[in-house]
């Protein structure tokens, strides 16, 4: 009710994509335009001192940025308050998300010497399509929060360098919208939350393959039946009340909490099971499946089982965003290589969170994953330099990777192999209790 008697079109397109309202309200809805110079101050006002960011007198140029951190920290201090918190915010106390990042500097390279690297190349194939950085960018909701380009804008950057882009299902640009200006020969993917209303999911679906010149396989979520509880992006939520005129919240006090995280995922259905869900999604589809969130090693072996339907897997506890203390994606990668290795072969397995460093990547490649997702880094970049500064956050990985190439002592991504890092210390941290041993025994 913050905006009750206002004008919420500044918040309102932060969060919907254009002809939001128009797909959705009929056409009696619509009573007519506002002409703000006939509201009073008050009302043409937005209260909004918790969205504050002078962001312009705090730019830097986009070559002073060095690091995925770089971007990070100057993101914060460009964004506004709102689109900072739902960025950055993981769930609970927020130890999945630190361990993203943490499990990667328990690896140690392993480099090789007197080896002729003077070239080297970072090309891959994810799903037999050929791409030039062996990293993807993962879905990640509301760009517009970062930049007005929002997912237009990380498409602009991703086709300049050959990234494969996994649009979000809620994206802050149609899906149309997105994939309109791509670069020739440039293919995405599309994530899918399937909906309590399945009507509204396979108008979405029919939607994305009239686009399958364009879009090449769908990403359906599985890590999030609900969503965590985001506390930075809920007390951002709880603090947008107008201050200074005696308001208090008209919430009662056992009210469920709210939050740009919470608003995204209403509709969203939690009754998703393997058989009926993968069976409903062929039967309205035929490309390609990735399943994103699978956390174990028996749900990857689960996946195998529904192969040729399902062609990947995407490792992934949701960037720390959903069931907190869940393993970071590389102790599922290592948890594979010791239980059930074969799934290596037989499916695609690609990984994503807590990605900082090239280093990063070719550890996870080095271990087995076919392709490394970013999710927030693209939307840090976005932040502070639009599709130049995704740009600029493409070329600082692409550079960081090809050094840790040549310092390992390879020429291309596919040399790499488990020779070329030490997991031990990570190894001593992968689950170790019981298994079922029904789940390997079937691959």
């Amino acid at each position: 009710m913050r905006l009750a008697g206002r004008d919420a079109t500044e918040d309102f397109d932060l969060v919907h994509p254009k002809g939001t309202l128009e797909q959705n309200l009929p056409a009696e809805a619509y009573l007519g335009r506002v002409f703000v110079g006939l509201l009073s101050a008050q009302e043409a006002t937005t209260v909004a001192e918790s969205n504050s960011s002078d962001s312009a007198s705090e730019m830097v140029p986009l070559d002073q940025l060095l690091s995925i951190a770089d971007l990070e920290k100057q993101a914060s201090k460009q964004l506004k308050d709102k689109a900072w918190s739902y960025y950055y915010s993981a769930s609970d106390d927020e130890i999945s998300k630190r361990l993203n990042s943490e499990s990667y500097r328990a690896i140690l390279m392993r480099p090789r010497v007197f080896c002729d690297v003077e070239t080297v190349s970072t090309e891959v194939k994810l799903l037999n399509t050929p791409f030039k950085l062996p990293f993807f960018i993962a879905p990640a909701a509301m760009g517009r929060l970062a930049d007005e380009s929002g997912e237009c804008g990380i498409s602009d950057a991703c086709g300049a360098h050959g990234v494969l882009q996994i649009i979000s299902n809620n994206a802050s640009y149609s899906v149309e919208n997105i994939v309109e200006n791509s670069a020739p020969g440039q293919v995405y993917g599309f994530q899918l939350y399937v909906q309590s209303d399945r009507r509204k999911s396979e108008d979405m679906i029919r939607r994305v393959n009239k686009l399958r010149h364009k879009i090449k396989f769908i990403v359906l979520t599985v890590d999030a039946p609900t969503p965590g509880k985001r506390e930075q992006d809920e007390r951002i939520k709880n603090k947008e009340y107008p201050s200074g005129h005696g308001a208090k919240p008209i919430r009662a006090p056992e009210a469920p909490a709210g939050g740009i995280g919470k608003a995204l995922f209403a509709g969203t259905s939690g009754s998703l099971v393997w058989g009926k869900t993968l069976g409903w999604l062929s039967a309205h589809t035929d490309l390609p499946i990735v399943i994103k969130g699978i956390q174990t090693h028996e749900d990857a072996c689960m996946a195998v089982r529904y192969v040729p339907q399902v062609q990947g897997i995407i490792l992934s506890n949701h960037g720390g965003r959903a069931c907190d203390t869940a393993p970071p994606a590389l102790h599922t990668l290592l948890e594979i290589r010791k239980y059930c290795p074969e799934v290596l072969e037989k499916i695609e397995v690609w990984i994503d969170g807590g990605v900082q460093r090239g280093t990063d990547v070719v550890k996870a490649l080095a271990l087995g994953a076919r392709g490394v997702g970013l999710g927030r880094a693209p939307l840090y970049g976005l932040s502070v330099g639009g599709a130049a500064g995704v740009s600029r956050m493409i070329t600082i990985l692409r550079e960081e990777i090809e050094t840790a190439l040549r310092l390992l002592g390879v020429n291309s991504i596919a040399e790499l192999s488990p020779k070329h890092v030490n997991a031990r210390a990570l190894e001593a941290l992968i689950y170790a209790g019981e298994t079922d041993s029904d789940f390997t025994a079937k691959l």
